[in-house]
């Protein structure tokens, strides 16, 4: 006699009816692989490294000496009376940590085929676990920042951090993160395709951050040019940055509703092509 046992599945693995099927709810499902990815992106790169950490701290200290030095001592660009120092290590730092984003989300598919290939898993966790992983070495950045500020305010009296926004700070740095991840993965659909783009990616970044006000304060813009600083999104997110912790400059409210509006519509754009890439990319990497 046969019996027939009901079998109860744990997971269920369906096509996507359509591009705008994110399924975002599986993010959540798979954290543990999340927290996973994340360890291993932060003790893989520094693991058997001479200075361990320390390279955390390193790039931006060393970035910072070489705008004081070119921009500061030998061009003498203004930096509209803020403390020099200050002024390139947060602009180095912030700038950093988006660059850091899409540089690390933009090769998503060549540098995972294969486990893409191998494993089924939400593709979108591998790029958001890059921006988790760069937010870790981000947070150590800002600590270095809030050390240097706090000598500067108790010794030379010469900055005045805005405390009052401080709740400001992770909205302005989650806008950088979705900045980051929006373009990152853009990038790397159309490279499945398109692989001459991910040569084109550093200098692309480089380019971008001369048209963002970085090493250089928007005022110093002659006012036939400011609309290119205006209209770029990261430019109140830089600013704002900067002004939290300096106490000189100005957050631009539309400004930031702007950034947001325009990284928002991006990002959308950016898990469509995704989703399209995510079904054919086997056949192309």
């Amino acid at each position: 006699m046969n019996s027939e046992k009901s079998e109860e599945w744990t997971l269920v693995i369906k096509p996507k009816s359509n591009l705008f099927d994110f399924q975002l709810k599986q993010l959540w499902e798979y954290k543990d692989l999340l927290f996973l990815l994340v360890r291993r992106d932060i003790i893989t790169v520094y693991k058997q490294t001479l200075l361990g950490f320390f390279w955390f701290i390193l790039p931006p200290i060393l970035n910072t000496v070489t705008y004081f030095i070119i921009f500061g001592l030998i061009a003498n660009v203004s930096t509209d009376g803020m403390n020099p120092i200050l002024f390139y290590l947060s602009g180095v730092i912030s700038w950093g940590y988006f660059a850091d984003c899409i540089n690390r989300t933009s090769t998503t598919f060549r540098t995972n085929a294969s486990i893409f290939g191998k494993v089924y898993f939400p593709r979108l966790i591998v790029p958001i676990s890059s921006i988790a992983s760069a937010l870790i070495k981000f947070a150590i950045q800002i600590g270095l920042l809030i050390l240097v500020t706090a000598y500067f305010y108790f010794k030379e009296n010469n900055v005045s951090p805005q405390f009052q926004y401080i709740w400001l700070l992770p909205i302005i740095i989650g806008l950088m993160a979705f900045s980051g991840l929006a373009l990152g993965i853009i990038i790397s659909s159309l490279t499945t395709k398109y692989r001459d783009l991910s040569n084109l990616v550093p200098f692309a970044v480089s380019l971008l951050m001369y048209a963002t006000p970085v090493i250089y304060p928007s005022s110093i813009i002659p006012q036939q040019y400011k609309w290119i600083i205006q209209i770029n999104p990261l430019t109140p997110l830089i600013e704002s940055f900067r002004f939290i912790f300096l106490g000189s400059g100005h957050i631009s409210w539309w400004q930031l509703l702007y950034c947001l509006v325009f990284t928002t519509i991006l990002f959308i754009i950016g898990l469509v092509l995704f989703n399209k890439t995510e079904k054919t990319f086997m056949d192309t990497v």
